[in-house]
């Protein structure tokens, strides 16, 4: 199986499609949003900068998600491919991965691209809600992904919280470097002729269909 990146503005269902992908073809879910937040919860000066960063909406600094992510991708469980969520963000980034798949001995796989309005995204992050003990996502502008009891998970009755950076500011400046940052990215793999897009609008079965017709293709 060859390696799928996802690019996709926040909260656009990375995480969903991915964790389809993985259950399907027992591929690792490889989130840089993932990896940076395990490692903000370290006590030491990369931690604590790590937070700050995401807690403002801002970027970290690419040499550092390149080498947590550098390390995490050379572990054993990624040597027959991967889903790769949240990298690389621009064309620099994408750049570094090329020679990081090739330190690897790796190919680029499936670039997809989940097209998604702007409107759709701002009321999934500041919804967003999530379990502190089964880690169950909930969505209070949403009827049918709300909980049914307020601030109480459905799965298990523990609380939930708001991600730090789940909120207006943070998602108004996170979507707009964004914008800025991936076009170029997205003509570099467009060229490469590796680039598929598909209706991020669209309902979580119909775009896991989508991505497995693209996926099917190429196989």
């Amino acid at each position: 199986m060859k390696n799928i990146i996802f690019i996709a503005p926040p909260a656009a269902g990375k995480g969903t499609q991915s964790a389809i992908l993985e259950k399907k073809y027992h591929l690792p879910h490889i989130s840089t949003g993932d990896v940076l937040r395990k490692e903000s919860l370290e006590d030491t000066e990369l931690g604590r900068y790590i937070r700050e960063v995401m807690t403002s909406g801002g970027l970290v600094k690419d040499e550092v998600t390149y080498d947590l992510l550098l390390k995490r991708l050379s572990e054993k469980d990624c040597q027959n491919g991967y889903v790769l969520d949240g990298y690389p963000r621009n064309i620099e980034q994408a750049y570094k991965y090329d020679e990081m798949l090739k330190e690897l001995h790796q190919t680029l796989g499936y670039v997809i691209l989940l097209d998604i309005s702007e409107d759709i995204l701002e009321k999934r992050i500041t919804g967003r809600r999530i379990c502190k003990s089964c880690n169950a996502v909930y969505n209070i502008n949403s009827e049918t992904e709300s909980p049914k009891e307020e601030s109480i998970c459905d799965k298990c009755g523990s609380r939930l919280y708001q991600r730090n950076d789940d909120n207006i500011t943070s998602f108004k400046n996170r979507y707009n470097l964004y914008l800025e940052k991936t076009k170029p990215l997205l003509d570099y793999y467009r060229k490469k002729g590796i680039l598929y897009v598909v209706n991020g609008d669209d309902t979580v079965i119909n775009i896991a269909n989508n991505i497995e017709a693209i996926l099917k293709k190429g196989m």
